[in-house]
């Protein structure tokens, strides 16, 4: 245990020494945090909306009304027919058109269901799917506010499900806040990406400082060499951990409903992996160079695929199941469960076996690779 006691204190000193490190462990996780969970956002808004009234009725400007009241869309432009609308979809101006037809006052007071045309600019296919989704909602509430101030007569004519309402709540995000579902996710990437970097640089430096020469003519062992570059980093992304939990709470009051323990207990499992991870590059590697590329090779792959920016149900099925050697994956899929829907270990256990799996494998790996020359 003395050799290994010897082996962290190396570690650390050399860490305090370096200069870079301290602000990588606090500025930059903050400055990441912040930006991210505010840059990196789903929610679609401002939709360019061109508006084609073929009607002039009193029923469809209160449509038209309705609908640029709404703070979802930007009125671009009011058309009147589809000739007028088109250039504006084809110089990417706008992303709907939404075209209301002859007599549509007329068919809609007889009953017999109007149907207006939308045309959607899909190259940008989330800002079209959303954007339609929006503009369904304000034509359904339209039509209910319509038929509230109607003669019976009508409502039974018209819309004669319209008695049947749905009354939707939203669970363990009621204010429906974006960085809420980012900032647990991006505090998981920072953590975990931040030391497979560092760790994978760490033997690559000694490598080309010549120090480890020195560590190789001595009787320490391959696991005590593994371990003692392992623990100090280990400290580390704990301390990265902290730091992103006190700036998401403090910046983003992100709801913290399950246990913190729970949370530091996971994330020692699962830096674990990735400190293994690390130490098999650096294992590879020649210079700090190549270290940074192979391992950003392997960070843009986790990213892309540990469902952080793409929800995992949605990539086809074998993307879904190379997400399972993706610990970045279990790792944010841990602190979004945990935070925000007060998670216990029962609802996690299994992120706690693939990630326990992947330590195991990702370390002995390491271990395995590294060579040590006599």
């Amino acid at each position: 245990m003395n050799v290994l006691r010897y082996l962290i204190q190396k570690e650390f000193i050399q860490i305090i020494r370096n200069k870079a490190l301290l602000p990588m462990m606090t500025i930059l996780p903050i400055v990441q945090l912040i930006l991210l969970s505010n840059a990196a956002s789903n929610d679609v808004k401002n939709v360019n909306l061109v508006l084609v009234d073929r009607d002039q009725s009193q029923t469809s400007r209160l449509l038209k009304g309705k609908i640029a009241a709404s703070d979802e869309f930007s009125i671009v432009s009011f058309a009147s027919s589809n000739s007028q609308a088109m250039p504006y979809l084809q110089a990417n101006k706008a992303d709907i058109i939404l075209e209301i037809p002859n007599k549509f006052e007329r068919d809609f007071l007889r009953g017999d269901g109007p149907k207006m045309q939308m045309l959607v600019n899909a190259i940008n296919g989330q800002q079209a799917i959303v954007g339609s989704g929006y503009l369904n909602n304000i034509i359904r509430s339209f039509n209910e506010d319509i038929l509230k101030d109607a003669p019976v007569q009508l409502i039974m004519k018209v819309a004669p499900k319209a008695i049947v309402q749905i009354a939707s709540r939203s669970w363990y995000n009621p204010e429906l806040k974006y960085t809420h579902f980012m900032a647990p996710g991006i505090l998981a990437e920072i953590t975990a990406l931040l030391t497979i970097v560092l760790t994978a640089m760490n033997v690559v430096r000694e490598r080309e400082l010549g120090t480890i020469e020195q560590i190789n003519v001595t009787p320490i062992k391959k696991w005590q060499f593994i371990l003692g570059k392992l623990i100090p980093f280990l400290i580390l992304g704990l301390v990265i951990l902290t730091v992103g939990i006190l700036a998401s709470k403090l910046f983003f009051d992100i709801p913290i409903r399950g246990s913190i323990p729970l949370i530091f207990g996971y994330a020692i499992v699962n830096l674990v992996a990735v400190l293994g991870f690390g130490l098999l590059i650096s294992n590879f590697a020649e210079t700090q160079q190549q270290a940074i590329f192979i391992a950003f090779f392997f960070v843009l792959i986790f990213i892309l695929m540990c469902g952080l920016f793409t929800p995992i149900e949605s990539m086809p099925k074998w993307a879904q199941y190379l997400t399972i050697p993706n610990p970045l994956a279990h790792f944010i899929s841990v602190t979004r469960k945990v935070l925000m829907k007060g998670s216990g270990i029962a609802d996690i256990k299994m992120e706690f076996i693939y990630t326990i799996i992947l330590a195991i494998v990702f370390n002995t790996m390491a271990i395995w690779s590294y060579k040590k020359q006599q």
